[in-house]
């Protein structure tokens, strides 16, 4: 017997979890070093731009979707046409965007129990628990497989819960706690020495950087990818939307959170990044470049809180929690995939299939973890470099083209009575079915340079 379906109890509920699945690692670091790395002021007003003409009605298409199917991505994707073909292709896509969430979960997990890890490393040190802390501060199989186990149970534990009760109500108090955590690290860090040289160079644009091609692009990579588009998680948490739920606004919603919290964690790292240079901290590489991604996460930022005397643990401890709350929230909705198309597809329970899409997903990062230097990049750039642009383009098709304009209207309807006389009825359609595949087809060309 099929089991009935969940559904988000509140808009906010919605927007937490849609925001929580949007706001991970890469928006804490990934924006404000490509930032750094890219022009500062420039990157943020070009990435800004983008972010509503790109990514905006890319995340429409899948909220749409979503709503309209009412399904996991492989029967959605799958019951947009009767034609055979379309259903084929439908079917194949749907499950390429389940593998490419699972592969991202995999390393991802690996990612957040390293954050795992440097939260309670300092808790330890300041319980005297050295032993503890030594064997935290160890890259070993061990530690790795472990902290990694205990996101992996978190996540599972969420999603087992269910929409209303595990997503939702989970994205309402940890969403609130992150940025709060954010905003009270952005006041300290920014009374430092050097922060206010970091905030000029984030906030003032230099008119001669916005049209630069290589800037644009990056930002339009960003823009793409700091909403989770393209491997269906935001198509799913659409599929959980009420009929009366204004979608064009929800999608503008959810734009505006996750650019919002990708600008205030600017506020934090890019501040942060000159106050470790002011205090001698080496934050460029040989080659000129600004350390970015892990390096600056475990080894500069690290430092600056060791010189920062008795006050830089708890500063860490801080920071690492905001880290892994972030990654919890960005999981839960990764895991979701997988879950939902086996307690639809197949009949499974909502438990049994968080247990075993998450025991499947940890064996995966096992294997990586234990092949670490093979693997673990080779797997972020299939994913990430590969599967989630292609897919991009794919849901933006499916959406333009498959689900014809009269399903389109219907549709959007519902929650938005008048669409048909709005700017974004008349924009919106031309937009998904030819900007938007171009777009993605440009920056994805632009990642294989």
């Amino acid at each position: 017997m099929a089991q009935p379906r969940g559904q988000f109890s509140s808009k906010i509920g919605f927007l937490l979890a849609a925001a929580g699945s949007a706001v991970g690692l890469g928006n804490i670091w990934g924006f404000p070093t490509q930032a750094a790395s890219n022009g500062g002021g420039a990157f943020l007003v070009v990435y800004l731009f983008l972010a509503f003409i790109l990514a905006y009605p890319a995340l429409m298409a899948e909220l749409t979707i979503g709503r309209y199917a009412r399904a996991n991505v492989i029967t959605a994707l799958e019951g947009l046409s009767s034609n055979s073909s379309a259903r084929r292709a439908g079917q194949f896509v749907g499950i390429a965007a389940v593998a490419v969430a699972v592969f991202i979960l995999s390393f991802y997990a690996i990612v957040a129990g390293w954050m795992l890890a440097e939260f309670f490393s300092p808790l330890a040190a300041k319980l005297k628990a050295t032993n503890v802390e030594l064997w935290l501060d160890d890259t070993s199989f061990t530690r790795n497989a472990l902290v990694c186990g205990l996101m992996s149970i978190l996540t599972a534990a969420i999603i087992a819960r269910g929409v209303e009760k595990g997503i939702e109500a989970w994205s309402t108090r940890l969403m609130p706690l992150l940025f709060a955590i954010l905003l009270g690290l952005i006041v300290y860090v920014l009374i430092q020495p050097g922060a206010m040289s970091g905030l000029a160079a984030y906030l003032i644009p230099a008119p001669s950087q916005l049209l630069n091609p290589q800037l644009i692009l990056s930002a339009l990579g960003q823009a793409f990818f700091s909403l989770s588009l393209g491997v269906g998680t935001m198509l799913i948490y659409g599929s959980y939307l009420r009929d009366t739920d204004n979608l064009p606004r929800m999608g503008v919603s959810v734009t505006l959170l996750d650019t919002g919290f990708a600008f205030t964690a600017g506020l934090l790292i890019l501040p942060a990044i000159y106050v470790a240079d002011a205090r001698g901290i080496a934050v460029f590489s040989e080659a000129g470049h600004l350390i970015a991604g892990p390096d600056l996460i475990f080894q500069v930022l690290p430092a600056l809180f060791d010189s920062m005397g008795s006050t830089g643990s708890w500063v860490a401890i801080a920071f690492f929690a905001l880290m892994s709350i972030a990654a919890l929230t960005s999981a839960i909705s990764l895991l979701e995939v997988p879950v939902s198309v086996c307690v639809e597809r197949w009949q499974i329970t909502r438990p049994t299939a968080a247990c075993l899409s998450g025991g499947l997903i940890f064996l995966i990062s096992l294997i990586i973890v234990w092949h670490f230097e093979t693997l673990f990049n080779a797997v972020i750039t299939a994913t990430t470099v590969y599967g989630q642009p292609l897919l991009g383009i794919a849901l933006c098709v499916f959406a333009g083209w498959v689900l014809h304009r009269h399903q389109l209207l219907k549709e959007l309807s519902q929650g938005h009575p008048e669409i048909e006389h709005t700017l974004f009825w008349k924009v919106w359609p031309f937009y998904v079915r030819f900007v938007c595949p171009a777009l993605i087809i440009l920056t994805f060309l632009q990642s294989l340079r």
